[in-house]
């Protein structure tokens, strides 16, 4: 006589309280492993780079570097952590511990809210430096900016534990069995203050932005033959502005994309159910983002690349090299 094949468990000796197994076929499995490590290798090795170039050179200690570097913080605590932990909540079952798993997602809640308000403040940055310029050394400080970053991070931190309040006070509440990591957030405050305040304050900046900076460079085009020689560092200045903002920019519409569908999915009406494909892949998007920053940089700041290679040779550890020209 057959017997039926019981289910394998989570905490075989909880019984019926303990989640099932769910075991992905092996190749998708690595396939998931291997890639979501590299990427997570990537994100923190780069971003690593990100934050030693801009703290040791003094060249680069500017007030829109002081916020590039808040945003490389954020990414490199994605990629050393939260990654890791992604890769973790692939396993059928979570044996860390309900505190464990509240606490991954507050971390998890805090940097992905400092990228967005890291990008509201490049943002404003930006438009402070091409629509106000003759103002901005003394708008934009690093006292002030420092204290914008700092506060950014407090805000962060209040965020999560404004929407993982409940989880915090009883871990584990939200879970359905034993061996799950669940939590329960207010979706609609969320929504409003998680993506569409700060994306609506981005889009509106840099639209502000793009029309002057087009503005300025059909100005320039148009009178650069007969610029005097005493305002030619003006010409100079302006121009390196509208460089910088074209690579934030750049930087920004990428954030969107990678930051945009997830919200889109849920405003949609689609259920997304934990576990599966499209969950993943709307996961690693999001992630995705604080690889690709540094990638940017590489591509568009030579002085990241000068950096790089001034760390990579170790010329960094020389005497005086924090006074090497990069720029």
């Amino acid at each position: 006589m057959e017997t039926l094949e019981e289910p394998e468990l989570c905490f075989p000796h909880l019984l019926n309280a303990s989640c099932r197994k769910y075991a992905r076929p092996h190749t998708e499995a690595m396939l998931i492993y291997v890639l979501l490590s590299c990427i997570s290798l990537l994100t923190a090795s780069l971003n690593l780079l990100v934050i030693v170039s801009i703290s040791h050179f003094r060249q680069l200690h500017t007030s829109t570097n002081l916020l590039l570097l808040s945003l490389a913080v954020s990414d490199f605590i994605v990629g050393l952590i939260v990654m890791p932990f992604q890769i973790y909540l692939k396993e059928p079952c979570w044996h860390l511990g309900d505190l464990v798993c509240v606490l991954f997602y507050v971390l998890s809640f805090t940097t992905v809210c400092a990228s967005t308000v890291n990008m509201v403040l490049i943002s404003v940055d930006r438009f402070v430096a091409i629509c106000d310029p003759l103002r901005y050394s003394t708008k934009v400080t690093q006292w002030r900016v420092k204290l914008c970053v700092v506060l950014c991070w407090i805000y962060s931190v209040l965020y999560s534990f404004l929407f993982l309040y409940n989880d915090l006070k009883k871990p584990g509440s939200s879970n359905s069995c034993y061996g799950e990591c669940v939590i329960n957030i207010n979706g609609a405050l969320d929504l409003i203050l998680g993506f569409i305040i700060p994306i609506s304050s981005i889009i509106i900046l840099y639209m502000r932005v793009f029309v002057v900076a087009v503005s300025q460079a059909r100005s320039m085009r148009s009178h650069v033959a007969a610029v005097k020689v005493q305002r030619s560092l003006t010409v100079t200045v302006q121009r390196s502005e509208l460089k910088a903002a074209r690579t934030l920019g750049v930087v920004i519409v990428v954030f969107l994309m990678c930051y945009c569908p997830p919200y889109c999915v849920c405003l949609s009406g689609y259920d997304i159910t934990l576990g599966t494909s499209t969950n993943d892949f709307l996961v690693f998007l999001l992630l995705s983002n604080s690889c690709l920053n540094p990638l940017i940089y590489a591509f568009l700041y030579p002085w990241f690349r000068k950096s790089v290679k001034f760390i990579v040779t170790l010329q960094i550890l020389q005497p005086k090299s924090k006074e090497a020209v990069v720029l």
